[in-house]
Protein backbone atom coordinates (compact mmCIF):
# COMPACT_ATOMS: atom_id res chain seq x y z
CA UNK A 1 0.00 0.00 0.00
CA UNK A 2 1.78 3.11 -1.27
CA UNK A 3 0.90 6.76 -0.55
CA UNK A 4 1.17 9.62 -3.00
CA UNK A 5 2.98 12.95 -2.66
CA UNK A 6 3.04 13.48 1.07
CA UNK A 7 5.95 14.10 3.42
CA UNK A 8 4.39 12.03 6.21
CA UNK A 9 4.82 8.87 4.15
CA UNK A 10 3.42 5.80 5.88
CA UNK A 11 2.35 7.93 8.84
CA UNK A 12 -0.17 9.86 6.73
CA UNK A 13 -3.47 9.44 8.64
CA UNK A 14 -5.66 8.38 5.71
CA UNK A 15 -3.11 5.81 4.58
CA UNK A 16 -2.87 4.34 8.08
CA UNK A 17 -6.65 4.09 8.27
CA UNK A 18 -6.84 2.24 4.95
CA UNK A 19 -4.00 -0.08 5.97
CA UNK A 20 -5.78 -0.97 9.22
CA UNK A 21 -9.05 -1.52 7.35
CA UNK A 22 -7.34 -3.88 4.90
CA UNK A 23 -5.57 -5.73 7.70
CA UNK A 24 -8.93 -6.06 9.44
CA UNK A 25 -10.18 -8.17 6.53
CA UNK A 26 -7.40 -10.68 7.14
CA UNK A 27 -5.08 -9.40 4.42
CA UNK A 28 -1.39 -9.00 5.27
CA UNK A 29 -0.73 -5.33 4.55
CA UNK A 30 2.63 -3.60 4.15
CA UNK A 31 2.88 0.17 3.71
CA UNK A 32 5.72 1.62 1.67
CA UNK A 33 6.56 5.29 1.20
CA UNK A 34 8.42 6.22 -1.98
CA UNK A 35 11.31 8.50 -0.93
CA UNK A 36 11.02 10.82 -3.94
CA UNK A 37 7.28 11.29 -3.47
CA UNK A 38 7.94 12.12 0.17
CA UNK A 39 10.25 14.86 -1.13
CA UNK A 40 7.50 16.17 -3.44
CA UNK A 41 9.17 14.82 -6.56
CA UNK A 42 7.54 12.54 -9.13
CA UNK A 43 10.39 10.52 -10.64
CA UNK A 44 10.73 7.49 -12.86
CA UNK A 45 13.02 5.79 -10.34
CA UNK A 46 10.08 5.51 -7.94
CA UNK A 47 8.87 2.73 -10.22
CA UNK A 48 12.15 0.89 -9.60
CA UNK A 49 11.51 1.10 -5.84
CA UNK A 50 8.06 -0.44 -6.31
CA UNK A 51 9.51 -3.22 -8.45
CA UNK A 52 12.13 -4.00 -5.80
CA UNK A 53 9.53 -3.96 -3.00
CA UNK A 54 7.26 -6.46 -4.74
CA UNK A 55 10.26 -8.69 -5.54
CA UNK A 56 11.22 -8.72 -1.85
CA UNK A 57 7.71 -9.15 -0.48
CA UNK A 58 6.82 -11.98 -2.88
CA UNK A 59 9.84 -13.91 -1.56
CA UNK A 60 8.67 -13.70 2.08
CA UNK A 61 6.55 -16.78 2.89
CA UNK A 62 5.14 -15.12 6.03
CA UNK A 63 3.84 -12.20 3.96
CA UNK A 64 3.06 -13.80 0.60
CA UNK A 65 2.52 -17.55 1.10
CA UNK A 66 1.69 -18.09 -2.57
CA UNK A 67 4.41 -15.78 -3.86
CA UNK A 68 1.93 -13.17 -5.10
CA UNK A 69 1.48 -9.59 -3.95
CA UNK A 70 -1.39 -7.15 -4.48
CA UNK A 71 -0.39 -3.55 -5.16
CA UNK A 72 -2.44 -0.50 -4.14
CA UNK A 73 -1.06 2.87 -5.19
CA UNK A 74 -2.69 6.11 -4.09
CA UNK A 75 -2.66 9.30 -6.20
CA UNK A 76 0.53 9.48 -8.28
CA UNK A 77 1.68 6.18 -6.79
CA UNK A 78 -1.32 4.60 -8.54
CA UNK A 79 -0.03 5.16 -12.04
CA UNK A 80 3.51 4.23 -10.99
CA UNK A 81 2.19 0.96 -9.50
CA UNK A 82 0.59 0.00 -12.81
CA UNK A 83 3.87 0.66 -14.62
CA UNK A 84 5.79 -1.47 -12.11
CA UNK A 85 3.23 -4.29 -12.27
CA UNK A 86 3.88 -4.63 -16.00
CA UNK A 87 7.61 -5.17 -15.63
CA UNK A 88 8.95 -8.60 -16.54
CA UNK A 89 10.67 -9.24 -13.20
CA UNK A 90 7.42 -9.07 -11.19
CA UNK A 91 4.70 -9.41 -13.82
CA UNK A 92 3.84 -12.95 -12.69
CA UNK A 93 4.17 -12.11 -8.98
CA UNK A 94 1.42 -9.48 -8.89
CA UNK A 95 -2.02 -10.65 -7.75
CA UNK A 96 -3.74 -7.36 -8.62
CA UNK A 97 -2.94 -3.68 -8.90
CA UNK A 98 -5.19 -0.84 -7.75
CA UNK A 99 -4.76 2.76 -8.85
CA UNK A 100 -6.67 4.93 -6.37
CA UNK A 101 -7.02 8.40 -7.91
CA UNK A 102 -4.03 7.76 -10.18
CA UNK A 103 -2.83 8.95 -13.56
CA UNK A 104 -2.60 7.47 -17.01
CA UNK A 105 -0.24 10.04 -18.47
CA UNK A 106 1.84 12.33 -16.24
CA UNK A 107 2.40 14.88 -19.00
CA UNK A 108 -1.36 15.35 -19.35
CA UNK A 109 -1.76 15.78 -15.60
CA UNK A 110 0.94 18.43 -15.11
CA UNK A 111 -0.56 20.35 -18.05
CA UNK A 112 -3.97 20.16 -16.37
CA UNK A 113 -2.57 21.39 -13.06
CA UNK A 114 -1.19 24.50 -14.78
CA UNK A 115 -4.07 25.23 -17.15
CA UNK A 116 -7.19 23.44 -15.93
CA UNK A 117 -7.40 21.80 -19.36
CA UNK A 118 -8.03 18.07 -19.67
CA UNK A 119 -9.45 15.77 -22.36
CA UNK A 120 -13.24 15.71 -22.41
CA UNK A 121 -15.29 12.55 -22.09
CA UNK A 122 -19.05 12.24 -21.95
CA UNK A 123 -20.37 11.94 -18.40
CA UNK A 124 -17.16 13.11 -16.73
CA UNK A 125 -16.72 16.62 -15.34
CA UNK A 126 -13.33 18.30 -15.14
CA UNK A 127 -13.00 20.61 -12.15
CA UNK A 128 -10.54 23.52 -11.69
CA UNK A 129 -7.17 22.24 -10.40
CA UNK A 130 -6.22 22.31 -6.73
CA UNK A 131 -3.44 24.68 -5.64
CA UNK A 132 -1.48 21.84 -3.97
CA UNK A 133 -0.54 20.53 -7.41
CA UNK A 134 1.06 23.73 -8.72
CA UNK A 135 2.89 24.22 -5.40
CA UNK A 136 4.46 20.77 -5.86
CA UNK A 137 5.35 21.59 -9.47
CA UNK A 138 6.98 24.87 -8.44
CA UNK A 139 9.02 23.00 -5.84
CA UNK A 140 10.35 20.70 -8.54
CA UNK A 141 11.05 23.59 -10.93
CA UNK A 142 12.42 26.16 -8.47
CA UNK A 143 15.88 26.03 -10.03
CA UNK A 144 14.33 26.97 -13.38
CA UNK A 145 12.25 29.82 -11.99
CA UNK A 146 14.67 31.85 -9.85
CA UNK A 147 18.42 32.63 -9.70
CA UNK A 148 20.58 29.99 -7.96
CA UNK A 149 20.87 31.90 -4.68
CA UNK A 150 17.07 32.05 -4.39
CA UNK A 151 16.35 28.36 -4.99
CA UNK A 152 16.76 27.07 -1.42
CA UNK A 153 14.96 29.99 0.32
CA UNK A 154 12.04 29.64 -2.10
CA UNK A 155 12.03 25.85 -1.68
CA UNK A 156 11.95 26.22 2.10
CA UNK A 157 8.92 28.48 1.82
CA UNK A 158 7.13 26.00 -0.44
CA UNK A 159 7.95 23.09 1.91
CA UNK A 160 6.53 25.08 4.81
CA UNK A 161 3.30 25.71 2.91
CA UNK A 162 2.96 22.07 1.83
CA UNK A 163 3.55 20.79 5.35
CA UNK A 164 0.97 23.24 6.68
CA UNK A 165 -1.50 21.90 4.11
CA UNK A 166 -0.86 18.35 5.31
CA UNK A 167 -1.22 19.31 8.96
CA UNK A 168 -4.79 20.49 8.34
CA UNK A 169 -5.71 16.79 8.58
CA UNK A 170 -4.39 16.40 12.10
CA UNK A 171 -3.73 19.73 13.86
CA UNK A 172 -5.31 22.97 12.66
CA UNK A 173 -3.47 25.10 15.22
CA UNK A 174 -0.08 23.89 13.97
CA UNK A 175 -1.27 24.17 10.39
CA UNK A 176 -2.33 27.79 10.80
CA UNK A 177 0.96 28.64 12.51
CA UNK A 178 2.90 27.16 9.60
CA UNK A 179 0.75 28.93 7.03
CA UNK A 180 1.63 32.18 8.81
CA UNK A 181 5.30 31.19 8.81
CA UNK A 182 5.17 30.69 5.03
CA UNK A 183 3.57 34.11 4.61
CA UNK A 184 6.25 35.69 6.80
CA UNK A 185 8.97 34.11 4.64
CA UNK A 186 7.83 36.20 1.68
CA UNK A 187 9.13 39.32 3.43
CA UNK A 188 12.66 37.87 3.49
CA UNK A 189 12.80 36.95 -0.20
CA UNK A 190 13.95 39.03 -3.17
CA UNK A 191 12.13 38.96 -6.49
CA UNK A 192 11.07 36.85 -8.28
CA UNK A 193 11.02 34.33 -5.39
CA UNK A 194 8.83 36.62 -3.26
CA UNK A 195 6.12 36.83 -5.92
CA UNK A 196 6.21 33.09 -6.57
CA UNK A 197 5.86 32.23 -2.88
CA UNK A 198 3.04 34.77 -2.63
CA UNK A 199 1.22 32.92 -5.41
CA UNK A 200 1.66 29.69 -3.40
CA UNK A 201 0.43 31.24 -0.14
CA UNK A 202 -2.55 32.84 -1.86
CA UNK A 203 -3.36 29.58 -3.71
CA UNK A 204 -3.24 31.59 -6.92
CA UNK A 205 -3.32 28.86 -9.54
CA UNK A 206 -4.33 31.28 -12.30
CA UNK A 207 -1.07 33.21 -11.94
CA UNK A 208 1.30 30.42 -10.96
CA UNK A 209 0.10 27.85 -13.50
CA UNK A 210 0.93 29.91 -16.64
CA UNK A 211 4.29 30.89 -15.12
CA UNK A 212 5.20 27.20 -14.76
CA UNK A 213 3.88 26.10 -18.13
CA UNK A 214 7.00 26.90 -20.25
CA UNK A 215 9.17 24.86 -17.87
CA UNK A 216 7.17 21.63 -17.66
CA UNK A 217 9.49 19.88 -20.10
CA UNK A 218 12.19 19.90 -17.42
CA UNK A 219 10.16 17.53 -15.22
CA UNK A 220 10.79 14.55 -17.52
CA UNK A 221 7.10 13.74 -17.19
CA UNK A 222 7.20 11.90 -20.51
CA UNK A 223 9.52 9.14 -19.20
CA UNK A 224 8.16 5.63 -19.93
CA UNK A 225 8.62 4.70 -16.25
CA UNK A 226 6.39 7.56 -15.09
CA UNK A 227 3.12 6.79 -16.90
CA UNK A 228 1.13 3.62 -17.63
CA UNK A 229 0.27 4.85 -21.12
CA UNK A 230 3.96 5.25 -21.97
CA UNK A 231 5.19 2.00 -20.40
CA UNK A 232 6.27 -0.83 -22.73
CA UNK A 233 4.02 -3.46 -21.10
CA UNK A 234 0.71 -3.63 -19.24
CA UNK A 235 0.17 -5.82 -16.16
CA UNK A 236 -0.85 -9.44 -16.54
CA UNK A 237 -2.77 -9.20 -13.25
CA UNK A 238 -6.21 -7.59 -12.97
CA UNK A 239 -6.06 -3.79 -12.85
CA UNK A 240 -8.56 -1.83 -10.75
CA UNK A 241 -9.05 1.89 -11.31
CA UNK A 242 -10.83 3.80 -8.55
CA UNK A 243 -11.36 7.54 -8.99
CA UNK A 244 -13.49 10.23 -7.42
CA UNK A 245 -15.77 12.24 -9.66
CA UNK A 246 -14.65 15.44 -7.90
CA UNK A 247 -10.89 15.02 -8.23
CA UNK A 248 -9.00 18.32 -8.56
CA UNK A 249 -5.44 16.96 -8.37
CA UNK A 250 -5.55 14.19 -10.95
CA UNK A 251 -8.64 14.69 -13.11
CA UNK A 252 -11.18 11.88 -13.18
CA UNK A 253 -10.87 11.51 -16.93
CA UNK A 254 -7.35 10.11 -16.43
CA UNK A 255 -8.74 6.81 -15.18
CA UNK A 256 -11.38 6.71 -17.92
CA UNK A 257 -8.76 7.22 -20.64
CA UNK A 258 -6.46 4.69 -18.98
CA UNK A 259 -9.24 2.10 -18.83
CA UNK A 260 -9.72 2.29 -22.60
CA UNK A 261 -5.97 2.15 -23.21
CA UNK A 262 -5.48 -0.91 -21.02
CA UNK A 263 -8.47 -2.69 -22.55
CA UNK A 264 -7.04 -2.07 -26.03
CA UNK A 265 -3.79 -3.64 -24.84
CA UNK A 266 -5.62 -6.74 -23.62
CA UNK A 267 -5.47 -6.04 -19.90
CA UNK A 268 -8.11 -7.26 -17.45
CA UNK A 269 -9.28 -3.87 -16.17
CA UNK A 270 -12.13 -2.74 -13.90
CA UNK A 271 -13.05 0.88 -13.14
CA UNK A 272 -15.27 2.66 -10.63
CA UNK A 273 -15.84 6.41 -10.64
CA UNK A 274 -17.31 7.17 -7.23
CA UNK A 275 -19.33 10.08 -5.97
CA UNK A 276 -17.97 9.44 -2.47
CA UNK A 277 -14.41 10.42 -3.34
CA UNK A 278 -12.67 13.71 -4.11
CA UNK A 279 -8.95 12.97 -4.53
CA UNK A 280 -7.98 9.54 -3.17
CA UNK A 281 -10.10 10.13 -0.09
CA UNK A 282 -13.59 8.97 0.86
CA UNK A 283 -14.92 12.21 2.30
CA UNK A 284 -18.40 12.81 0.95
CA UNK A 285 -21.88 12.01 2.20
CA UNK A 286 -22.87 8.54 1.05
CA UNK A 287 -25.89 7.40 -0.90
CA UNK A 288 -26.86 3.77 -0.60
CA UNK A 289 -25.99 3.15 -4.25
CA UNK A 290 -22.54 4.75 -4.03
CA UNK A 291 -21.77 2.90 -0.81
CA UNK A 292 -22.74 -0.44 -2.32
CA UNK A 293 -20.68 0.15 -5.47
CA UNK A 294 -17.60 1.10 -3.46
CA UNK A 295 -17.99 -1.92 -1.16
CA UNK A 296 -18.43 -4.22 -4.16
CA UNK A 297 -15.32 -2.73 -5.79
CA UNK A 298 -13.11 -3.51 -2.81
CA UNK A 299 -14.69 -6.93 -2.37
CA UNK A 300 -13.75 -7.76 -5.95
CA UNK A 301 -10.18 -6.59 -5.38
CA UNK A 302 -9.73 -8.64 -2.21
CA UNK A 303 -11.04 -11.80 -3.85
CA UNK A 304 -8.03 -11.83 -6.17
Amino acid sequence: LVPGIHSMGIDEPRLKALAYDLAGTGVRAMTLALPDLQRYRITARSTDVLEDAVTWMAAQPALAPDGHVGMIGISFAGGLSIVAAGRASIRNKVAFVVSFGGHGDLTRVVHYLCTGEAPQMEGITTHPPHDYGVAVLLYGLADRMVPPEQVEPLSEGIRTFLLASQLTLVDMDRANAMFQQARDMVKTLPEPAATLLTYVNERNVKQLGPALLPHLGNLAADAPSASPQRAPNVPAAPVYLLHGDGDTVIPTVESAILERYLEDKGANVHMLISGLITHAEVDRAATASDTWKLAAFWASVLRQ
